[in-house]
Parts: C-alpha cells; sequence; structure tokens
C-alpha cells in the first residue's frame, strides 16, 4: 500500500518571509504559520488554541512569498510533512519538522492601496 504525505493548513503568518538564495540561483523561503482552533471548555467559556508551524517555499512559491507575504499575512498552505536532523555545536542530534508547500493561496483580503 501506498503512503500519503499531505499537509492542508490555513493560518497567518508569524513574521515576515525569511528569503534565502543558495546554489544554483535556487530562492527558498520560511516563515512560522499560526493556526488557531476556537472551542468551548466543560464550563460553556470560549477558548483558543493557537499551534506553530515552519514552513518552507521554494523555486517560485519562494518568489511570491518575497513579493506579497508578511507578518500577519493569511494564507492557504498545501505541502507535505518533512522532519530533518541536524547536529548543534555541542554536537547534539536536533531535529526540526517542516511543511514544505506545494500550493500557497493568498486569503488576505483587497483593499483600494494594495
Amino acid at each position: 500500500m501506498r503512503g500519503l504525505n499531505k499537509v492542508t493548513l490555513i493560518g497567518n503568518l508569524g513574521n515576515d518571509p525569511s528569503i534565502q538564495t543558495i546554489e544554483g540561483n535556487i530562492k527558498v523561503a520560511k516563515f512560522s504559520l499560526a493556526t488557531t482552533e476556537f472551542f468551548k471548555d466543560s464550563n460553556g467559556q470560549n477558548q483558543s488554541n493557537t499551534d506553530w508551524h515552519n514552513i518552507v517555499l521554494w523555486r517560485g512559491l519562494a518568489d511570491l512569498a518575497e513579493k506579497y507575504l508578511h507578518k500577519g499575512s493569511l494564507v492557504y498552505v498545501e505541502g507535505k510533512l518533512k522532519t530533518r536532523s541536524y547536529d548543534d555545536k555541542d554536537g547534539q542530534k536536533k531535529y526540526v519538522t517542516e511543511i514544505v508547500a506545494e500550493q500557497l493561496i493568498l486569503l488576505d483580503k483587497k483593499t483600494d492601496g494594495n
């Protein structure tokens, strides 16, 4: 049986995208994305829970992010979950889980100034 690795998120950027150009003149954009769930607790009080996700965009999507995205932008992100590891300065293995975006849709409402 084949596996499926698909992530779909709608949320707000926690920071402006960080843009890098790597070998081969390939652009990479990275930013954090907040998704917030709202619910009522056992006492009937409204509550919210925010999760933060690390988003990575490559090539054309990175160009789009550089041009149009900023802290607070509302976006739809579709992609796959990737975990990578590295050794920190003390030689300890660290793990990072990211969503590598395959699709990005800007959801901010247009205003006359944009």
